[in-house]
């Protein structure tokens, strides 16, 4: 069963209307399974670190995306969990053996995009390009149909929800591109909570399924618990506590993101950015891999295009 619910968000152009779809849950030995999902990028490819250095030069650095991908798979295998793989096109260009290797250990490997750029910093047509041509490797490499897609740093949003359209023209069936929070470099934070078929400005429904990041609503606001850098940021205890009452009160599987480069403390520290910077992306790294640990363990998890059954979702 889902339930409709309609959204709306005044701009200057009109309202913006969103059609909210909850569905039951998928639960197994009476807990809600959730989607866990890895953005699979390099440490040197974080937008954080976009001002510092050049995509011309991402080649000039030690790539460690391999042994990182490769140490999230053994977290995966020995917690007995399956995620979705969001993944760039210029790691699949450089390592088709890791995309084999995701898909042989029977994880869903969806896409990032070929190149780490943000949509909005993007035409339609440049957007329409990247998107067909990363589906169309990863499809290549990993011998499987690739139907998710999430934008390098939540870069949809009001401004570009024309992207929606696009995505669904090129074959996708769900997105996983907003975080419905405030943030400096992303952030829909009046987009619904959970799955929702978005319309732009031209268009109805189009047909694709947006899966924003979990986030749990303390008063007025969304706080984040779907990872990122608060999992690192705050105690564990807090983010399994705040999953929990996402599962528990909004009855709701959540969404659970990280990077590979997450579990590397010995990763190199990048010259000459600001403080704040360096904070946010090396903080508490040396303690990532044992709280994924933890969470394997504390939580039933799967690959998001099972969790929320994208393919009758698609064809409904």
């Amino acid at each position: 069963m889902s339930t409709a619910t309609l959204f709306h968000n005044g701009d200057t152009d009109g309202p913006l209307e969103f059609v909210e779809r909850v569905r039951e849950p998928t639960k197994e030995k009476g807990r809600i399974v959730n989607a866990l999902s890895v953005d699979i990028e390099d440490y040197f490819q974080v937008q954080a670190f976009a001002n510092t250095i050049d995509r011309s030069n991402w080649d000039t650095h030690p790539h460690r995306v391999v042994q990182n991908t490769e140490k999230v798979l053994e977290i995966f295998s020995d917690g007995g969990v399956k995620g979705t793989f969001f993944t760039l096109g210029w790691v699949a260009e450089r390592y088709p053996e890791l995309i084999q290797r995701i898909v042989a250990e029977g994880h869903e490997l969806a896409s990032h995009g070929m190149a780490h750029f943000r949509v909005h910093e993007q035409t339609p047509d440049a957007f329409r390009e990247d998107i067909r041509c990363a589906k169309k490797l990863l499809e290549d490499t990993g011998g499987v149909a690739v139907t998710g897609y999430r934008a390098a740093t939540f870069s949809i949003g009001e401004q570009n929800l024309w992207a929606f359209d696009i995505l669904a023209e090129e074959g996708y069936q769900y997105s996983s591109s907003i975080n419905p929070i405030h943030h400096n470099l992303y952030g829909m934070p009046n987009a619904p909570r959970f799955g929702f078929y978005p319309t732009s400005r031209t268009e109805k429904e189009n047909g694709i399924i947006e899966f924003p990041i979990t986030t749990i609503r303390v008063g007025n606001t969304n706080r984040p618990c779907g990872g990122g850098g608060f999992f690192r940021l705050f105690p564990y205890a807090l983010s399994r506590w705040a999953m929990r009452r996402v599962n528990r009160l909004d009855n709701q599987p959540c969404i659970f993101y990280f990077h590979p480069w997450e579990v590397d403390p010995d990763q190199p520290w990048i010259p000459n950015i600001s403080a704040k910077t360096k904070f946010r992306h090396y903080l508490n790294l040396k303690r990532m891999e044992a709280r994924l640990r933890q969470m394997t363990t504390d939580f039933a998890w799967d690959r998001m295009d099972r969790v929320f059954d994208t393919q009758s979702t698609a064809n409904s």
